[in-house]
């Protein structure tokens, strides 16, 4: 668990798109990251 205004670490995801976005590529901006589960898993 971070601890608030604790800076996470980079990973790399495939968007809606499927292209790679980079939490590093919103370096200096806010940013909020929601996870959720697949569609029709429990969760």
């Amino acid at each position: 668990m971070l601890e608030v205004g604790t800076k996470g670490p980079d990973f790399t995801l495939p968007d809606q798109n499927e292209e790679n976005v980079s939490l590093g590529d919103f370096l200096g901006k806010k940013v909020i990251l929601w996870f959720f589960p697949k569609a029709s898993t429990p969760g």
